[in-house]
Formats: C-alpha cells, sequence, structure tokens
C-alpha cells in the first residue's frame, strides 16, 4: 500500500489511494488504528482513504487515528485537495471537489502550498449550551453534523496545558454531546484574531491544529458579538488558519478555510 504523509498547520494525516479497489477486503477502521500509531506505522492523527466518485472528482473518507469513522476533517480536506491537484485527480485547480460523510466539499489552490475548502454549511447552531457548568457554543457542520463545542477561556488558561486538557477530555465525553464533541478552547486576542487550541474526539488529545474547529470558533464569536464582520484568524499552535463566512441574522453559511499544507514523506508499507 503507497500512502502520502501531508500536514496541515500540523494537524497531520496519512492519505492512500482507493480509486480501483486497492485496499478490497481492508477493514480500514483497523488499517487507521494501525498506521496512525508511531508504534506499528508511519503515525499521524488519522488516515483519509480516497475514492472514485459518481459526482464529484473524488470520494474522502476520514478515520480518526483511534480507528473511528470521521464525518469530515477541515485540515484533512485542504491536504486531500493539494493531493487531487498534484495526482491529476482534480479537473480543475480553481474547483476541487470531492464527496465527504458530511456532504460535497469544494477547495481551489491559492498558491503552492496553501489551500482554501468551503466547509460544510452547520446543521445546529446553538450559541449558549450550559454544560458541566460551562457556557458552551455547540455547532455541528455538515449534515450528518461534525459536533464542535467551543469555550471562551482567558489567556492564563493556557498556561496550564494539563489542566486545559482534562477539562476537555470531561467536556468531549459530556451527556449533553451524544455523539462526543470536539472541544475548542478559545481567547481573543485581537478585534478578529483568536488563540485557540482543539481537543479532538478519535484523537482524544490537542492536536496541532483542527480545521472545522477553527470554523465553528468563528462562527460561534461572530455571531455572539465578540467578532465584528464575517472574518477571523485562529491562531493554533501548528499555526494560523483563516476564515470568512457569510451571515444571516443568526445562522451562517459559505464557511471558508484557507491555511497551509506540507508534504512530508512517501512510502509503502
Amino acid at each position: 500500500m503507497r500512502y502520502t504523509k501531508m500536514h496541515g498547520a500540523g494537524n497531520s494525516f496519512l492519505l492512500t489511494e482507493n480509486l480501483r479497489g486497492e485496499l478490497q477486503g481492508e477493514d480500514l477502521s483497523v488499517l487507521a488504528l494501525r498506521l496512525c500509531s508511531e508504534k506499528t506505522g508511519p503515525g499521524a492523527d488519522g488516515l483519509i482513504v480516497i475514492g472514485p466518485s459518481a459526482d464529484a472528482d473524488f470520494a474522502m473518507l476520514f478515520f480518526n487515528s483511534d480507528g473511528t469513522r470521521g464525518e469530515m476533517c477541515g485540515n484533512g480536506a485542504r491536504c486531500v485537495a493539494r493531493y487531487g491537484v498534484e495526482h491529476g485527480l482534480a479537473g480543475d485547480a480553481r474547483e476541487i471537489r470531492f464527496e465527504t460523510t458530511a456532504g460535497l466539499v469544494t477547495g481551489r489552490r491559492i498558491d503552492r502550498t496553501r489551500y482554501c475548502v468551503r466547509l460544510n454549511d452547520p446543521s445546529v447552531i446553538e450559541l449558549h449550551r450550559e454544560v458541566l457548568g460551562t457556557d458552551c457554543a455547540y455547532v455541528e457542520l455538515g449534515r450528518p453534523g461534525i459536533p464542535h463545542a467551543v469555550v471562551e477561556v482567558g489567556a492564563d488558561a493556557f498556561d496550564d496545558p494539563d489542566a486545559l486538557r482534562e477539562r476537555g477530555r470531561r467536556l468531549r465525553h459530556a451527556a449533553a454531546f451524544p455523539r462526543g464533541a470536539n472541544v475548542t478552547f478559545a481567547c481573543l486576542t485581537g478585534e478578529n484574531t483568536v488563540r485557540a487550541v482543539t481537543f479532538e474526539r478519535g484523537v482524544e488529545d490537542f492536536t496541532l491544529a483542527c480545521g472545522t474547529g477553527s470554523g465553528a470558533t468563528a462562527l460561534s464569536l461572530i455571531l455572539r458579538g465578540r467578532i465584528p464582520g464575517e472574518t477571523a484568524e485562529i491562531d493554533m499552535p501548528g499555526g494560523r488558519l483563516s476564515i470568512t463566512l457569510r451571515c444571516e441574522g443568526d445562522a451562517a453559511r459559505d464557511i471558508l478555510l484557507t491555511g497551509p499544507t506540507a508534504v512530508v514523506e512517501e512510502g509503502e508499507i
């Protein structure tokens, strides 16, 4: 099996093709669990399997590092968009179209390494949900939606990453989120700049960046009136991600995620 390891702002993925049934008979969940562990594979935050599509350039199946199936992944989508262009799978670098479990995603090439993807429109927006004594914004992107909880914190919360990690773990498994939730802690650092970190379900730890988490964070802070306008710069441990969206009253759509991609290695297992 050939693979390409990529990352988007430090969020790492193993990409492999299944366009002609190369992985026929494989249990993809077990494959993800094995390959994403550094003890038994190259190691990554997730596995992306690229398959055929009748209605788009290709299809993207996403698996978390624990083998669970994810609806979609924003940083992974930017990486797969670049892969599609560089491997001749995308018909037009200005409009890359691929299927995901959460719905159709489109992307475009900005330059050699920077790509922009349109995240799935939110199917659920709750600007205030009390969970374990914490005021969360809750957003699901797509249908079925990727569940995200966003918690605004003070700058000093980042000084104790272990305490923040434990708080994220408790919220991620809270009964208020029946399918679990990715939990992003966010702090405003400027008029439209945010420091954030996401505890991701399926990885069960903080990752260096979360694309859909950045989208949910920008959406919730803008709709709460904490950020003016319709743009936000989200600074995550692995780098900066840019979000633009369109507000429609208490809703939002056309969420665009822009950021860097990098090819780490190519190999065969």
